[in-house]
């Protein structure tokens, strides 16, 4: 996106986002968490569920302001797309690095992940904004969402049967994972990955949201572009709320109430960060860790990512540099799950200084 392009509310967006992900990413304990930084156990959503498909939304968004010069000129759309795949490239690359990353131990590395995810739905959004108009682009997304839901529930799983979206391991995207990916999934389940191949097929759809949302935001100005987010966004939200009733709200297998609901609210929170920052133009002055975090993403995250996982598995004495250091923050007089999230909001600030002086320094780190 180009400077004069940029519009303050996103970067906000996109480094509370960020924030929020390193923040439930690295609780003290994972067995003391409170609720609201856990991801639903199963179906349902709480607000750590939101944290990727509103990075995925924000993908959309972006997309639509950094393509809209090229869509229409079909000389240079090669070399757009030509850059798009580069940059999926990276992202896939990077997160597959994070996956073997310390020990690179590739016979049980993990295949999928978020960044594999962002960089698949980032190079198909792409092509999608050069090449498709927009009602292509709204009968994509209807496709995506409606035949994803016909499959998952109707199309008998080999092994089982019919579909039961209640058991991880009784619907169609884990028995794909199994074939697949078997022995690189995640090490928390085995049997299925919730960034897996068939459920990353409707991810697609959270980042077509973004495109709209972006293009609202190209094409009004003021009080319009809130209203239009605000009104879009709280239809998503009430028609992802009635198909949950039939295909459940599921981060896991990413179902398309859970796209449209999570979209909604995305939409809802652009509008509003909007509506603060660049219409009423109030707090600008006191933004300025979000919004380097927001700037600065990949590097926010590749680096939290990297130190936790070094942490978490060196040793001093009988446990972890982690485990020292939850001991020496903690509080007695604190129960265990605040001195959890104090450890968390503490790495959150440690990997914000670099973070900061990248911003006082104007540097941007791109993928």
């Amino acid at each position: 996106m180009n400077k004069s392009e940029r519009i303050l509310s996103l970067d906000i967006f996109r480094g509370l986002t960020v924030i929020l992900m390193i923040l439930v990413n690295n609780p003290g304990t994972w067995s003391a968490i409170y609720p609201p930084f856990q991801h639903a156990q199963w179906h349902g959503c709480t607000p750590t569920d939101l944290v990727f498909p509103f990075f995925l939304f924000i993908v959309g968004v972006s997309i639509s302001f950094s393509m809209s010069k090229v869509k229409n000129n079909p000389i240079k759309r090669p070399t757009a797309m030509r850059k798009a795949l580069w940059r999926g490239a990276k992202l896939i690359g990077i997160g597959l690095f994070l996956g073997l990353f310390p020990f690179f131990n590739f016979a049980e590395m993990r295949i999928p992940g978020v960044l594999q995810r962002i960089g698949v739905v980032f190079i198909i959004t792409s092509a999608l904004f050069l090449y498709a108009d927009r009602k292509t682009m709204l009968a994509t997304l209807i496709c995506l969402l409606v035949i994803y839901w016909l499959v998952m529930t109707i199309v008998p799983v080999p092994g089982v049967g019919v579909p039961n979206l209640d058991d991880p391991n009784a619907v169609l995207s884990a028995y794909i994972d199994q074939l697949l990916l078997k022995g690189h999934m995640w090490s928390g389940t085995k049997t299925w990955d919730p960034e897996g191949v068939f459920t990353t097929i409707p991810a697609i759809g959270t980042a077509i949201l973004g495109l709209f949302s972006g293009e609202i935001v190209k094409k009004y100005k003021g009080n319009e572009v809130v209203k239009r987010l605000t009104v879009w966004g709280i239809v998503g939200v009430v028609i992802g709320q009635l198909w949950g009733i039939v295909f459940p709200i599921n981060k896991s297998l990413w179902t398309s109430s859970y796209v449209l609901y999570t979209g909604g609210l995305g939409a809802i929170t652009l509008g509003l960060s909007y509506y603060i920052f660049d219409y009423k133009k109030k707090g600008r002055d006191h933004v300025l860790i979000p919004r380097a975090f927001g700037l600065n993403p990949m590097a926010a995250y590749v680096l939290a990512e990297m130190i936790a996982r070094l942490i978490g598995v060196i040793s001093i004495g009988d446990t972890t540099i982690k485990g020292h250091i939850f001991s020496l923050i903690s509080i007695n007089a604190f129960p265990i799950e605040a001195n959890s999230l104090l450890f968390a909001i503490s790495y959150v600030t440690l990997i914000g200084i670099p973070i900061l002086i990248l911003y006082r320094k104007n540097i941007v780190i791109k993928v």
